[in-house]
């Protein structure tokens, strides 16, 4: 057996707040939309993992999710730019990223990164 996908649900009563932090701020497309259940992402291959976690690495509080992207810079200025709340500045961390964390719609700490 092969794992092929993980994929995270985010319980919500409103699915249509997740657009204007996931597609509008991240630019994840659309990839399914039922109505009940919305899914976001991109078709290009990417990496299946899951973490383990007792703290959040430098003592910051353990993400609900991590989102790498290829210019955090650039993220942060989006997701500032819709409003949404930093909960962890910008920190170049000593294992060799840099990121930040935000809460999305739903209150979910988000962990956006970018490797140095």
């Amino acid at each position: 057996m092969k794992v092929k996908r993980i994929v995270a649900n985010i319980a919500t009563q409103d699915v249509l707040a997740a657009q204007s932090f996931y597609h509008d701020v991240l630019g994840l497309d659309i990839l399914m939309d039922h109505g009940w259940i919305t899914t976001y992402g991109s078709t290009d291959e990417m990496s299946i993992q899951i973490s383990i976690a007792s703290q959040g690495g430098s003592n910051a509080h353990i993400p609900d999710l991590s989102i790498e992207v290829d210019d955090v810079d650039a993220a942060l200025e989006r997701v500032k730019q819709a409003g949404f709340p930093i909960e962890y500045e910008l920190t170049e961390e000593p294992w060799g990223v840099r990121r930040f964390f935000v809460r999305d719609p739903f209150g979910k700490l988000i962990n956006i990164l970018a490797h140095v």
